[in-house]
């Protein structure tokens, strides 16, 4: 289902100030909340609706991409899974991906006393579940990559999807430790992700973010700028009379968060930097500019 327009979600104008966002925000956040609405499944939902609008309009650079890109400009998905579908704890070659539930027991005595079948029986004990972890580069996070794991001398690999973020998990079911006699199954691995961050490039859920540096001379004039990718070098046009703080969308350059390979966006946000030591010709040159009558071409 298509997301409703941030705005219209809280009830705001696109030109409300931070003051009237919040106000708003205040009020349908007390109106919906859980505790006031215990079993609402419709008050649920638009709490949460409410609350990412609210992330997105209260958020300075959120709120300047979202207008100028719409929802792809602030993740498309909401905060979603990031590899496509409505299941966030979905399976890839038979590998789980969830937010770690911890040990044995955990979600599995949830989801069985939910559905009447824990009862307080005593399940077969299984083996103890393990957690290693693993140490990504921010490319091999983007792009998907192949690791080869040793648990006590049983060396095996686990394929990284792509799309995979700093701080999540995959569960492999069965390569942790061994059955205890009279048990059932030996327990689960979870292989815990970190991923160093870039020198340029940071993320944010399914776009590449990054910043570009240029004088007002190109900001006025306009002019071409290689912009570091992580699918490469790319040549971006900037037009004349940029202002400093204008986001540039390099669309299908960002983070896979479809199973069928769609991609974010790269956004690009350009800095015009003021020069500090200037020579006495130069400063004859911004004189005769500033006092010419065409001055209001800044602005």
């Amino acid at each position: 289902m298509a997301k409703r327009d941030y705005y219209e979600v809280l009830g705001v104008p696109k030109n409300a100030s931070d003051d009237e966002i919040k106000k708003a925000y205040r009020k349908l956040a007390i109106k919906y909340h859980p505790d006031k609405n215990p079993g609402d499944k419709e008050a649920e939902e638009k709490f949460k609706e409410i609350n990412e609008a609210h992330d997105v309009l209260s958020d300075k650079q959120k709120r300047a991409r979202y207008d100028q890109f719409g929802h792809a400009g602030v993740g498309g998905n909401g905060g979603g899974n990031p590899f496509g579908g409505g299941n966030p704890f979905g399976n890839f070659n038979g590998q789980s991906f969830n937010f770690d539930f911890g040990g044995a027991g955990g979600f599995e005595d949830i989801i069985s006393n939910i559905f009447g079948f824990g009862g307080g029986a005593r399940r077969p004990r299984r083996g103890d579940d393990y957690q290693t972890n693993v140490t990504l580069t921010f490319e091999e996070a983007i792009f998907g990559t192949t690791k080869e794991l040793d648990i006590n001398g049983e060396k095996f690999k686990v394929k990284i999807p792509a799309g995979i973020d700093d701080g999540m998990s995959i569960r492999l079911r069965g390569k942790g430790g061994p059955a205890p006699e009279g048990g059932s199954e030996p327990g689960d691995l979870y292989v815990r992700i970190r991923v160093k961050p870039h020198k340029h490039l940071t993320r944010e859920g399914n776009i590449i973010l990054s910043e570009e540096k240029i004088d007002m001379v190109d900001a006025a004039l306009g002019c071409e700028i290689n912009v570091e990718t992580v699918d490469g070098t790319i040549t971006m046009k900037v037009p004349a009379g940029t202002q400093s703080g204008t986001p540039f969308k390099l669309s299908g350059h960002g983070v896979q968060f479809r199973a069928d390979g769609d991609r974010g966006p790269h956004i690009v946000t350009v800095i015009v930097e003021t020069p500090k030591n200037l020579t006495k010709r130069q400063k004859e040159l911004l004189e005769e500019f500033k006092n010419n009558k065409k001055r209001s071409f800044w602005g």
